[in-house]
């Protein structure tokens, strides 16, 4: 029986070209498993309840989702071809609809089911999922009433956010003159289309040689980075800020917080400034794509002793565990 296999990536130049490999035997017949290559195999995009080639996956130009970024999204992990923590990212896909009076035209069942068949017609297995709901096709204005058709749209493929070395060396980070987003004006707790506030502080990241930043809320307090939670260890406690900060309570975040308890770890929510981090002995971040990566250095200055700390990578192992169901 022929299954799809893995989906390898051949550069030619600045052309990138999917190829299929299919698994086709395993038997003594061979000397080794077999796997056939070459065949282009376009990715499977689900948008309007089919599976079309990513070609074909389009959007009507006055959707909403597009004009105004008016729509909620979850990014999800995919190890050993298991959707990880599925029913927590579509809970919370379904609170941020809610949120903005925004109906999702599939049952929370039905949107896990469409998830499941996007990643199996991708052949992902380790990889990462697009979940995105936007308000549908409207006029030219602000009125959701004047709104229909909202799409789904659901996307797998592979992802690696930052190179191998830097889960071993630690990032550098720098905080950003952007603010997150006040709390009182759109909720922090609503994973939205709108993503510009993360953005612009990413943009000041950069152009600094760093890959991320730090975003401080409206009263100078620690908020989050631009898309992973962050963590400071001092003298054996773990401590992040809490959901009043102004951050997104990221599903990584808990799972990271609940093996932290399980480890023995006192766990805080605690409002914190950057002296905090400066002083930390160790700093980490969590998020879907990222996972946990340690933090080495923040404005230049070296956190702790430099390198990543001890409990930091015992958390980054436990991590490693939980996503493979070990």
């Amino acid at each position: 029986m022929i299954g799809t296999g893995l989906a390898v990536y051949v550069d030619y130049g600045a052309t990138v070209n999917r190829f299929a490999c299919r698994f086709v035997s395993n038997s003594t017949k061979f000397s080794s498993p077999l796997f056939i290559c070459g065949t282009e195999m376009s990715l499977k995009v689900y948008i309007a309840g089919e599976l079309v080639d990513k070609a074909d996956a389009k959007v009507s130009v006055f959707d909403h989702g597009f004009l105004y970024g008016d729509g909620v999204f979850e990014g999800i992990r995919v190890y050993n071809g298991r959707v990880f923590l599925m029913d927590e990212h579509i809970e919370r896909l379904y609170e941020s609809a809610l949120a903005i009076r925004l109906e999702i035209p599939l049952s929370p069942a039905e949107m896990t089911e469409a998830v499941n068949k996007t990643v199996a017609a991708n052949g992902i297995t380790e990889g990462y999922v697009r979940l995105v709901i936007s308000r549908g096709a409207g006029t030219l204005g602000l009125d959701i009433r004047r709104t229909s058709d909202p799409q789904v749209i659901i996307i797998a493929d592979t992802i690696s956010l930052y190179p191998p070395e830097m889960y071993r060396d630690g990032l550098k980070v720098v905080t950003a003159s952007t603010i997150r987003n006040h709390a009182g004006a759109l909720s922090p707790r609503i994973k939205s289309l709108n993503y510009l506030n993360n953005i612009l502080a990413k943009i000041e990241a950069t152009d600094t040689g760093c890959i991320e930043a730090l975003m401080l809320n409206a009263q100078g307090e620690v908020a989050e980075c631009t898309g992973d939670n962050i963590f400071i260890v001092k003298d054996g406690v773990l401590k992040t800020p809490p959901p009043e900060a102004g951050i997104l309570e990221g599903i990584t975040r808990g799972a990271v917080m609940g093996l932290a308890r399980q480890a023995g770890l006192t766990v805080q929510e605690v409002a914190m400034v950057r002296h905090d981090i400066y002083i930390a002995d160790e700093c980490f971040l969590t998020g879907t794509a990222a996972e946990v990566i340690p933090v080495v250095d923040l404005d230049g200055r070296k956190i702790g002793s430099g390198t990543p700390g001890p409990v930091t990578k015992d958390l980054l192992e436990r991590f490693q565990t939980l996503k493979t169901g070990g």
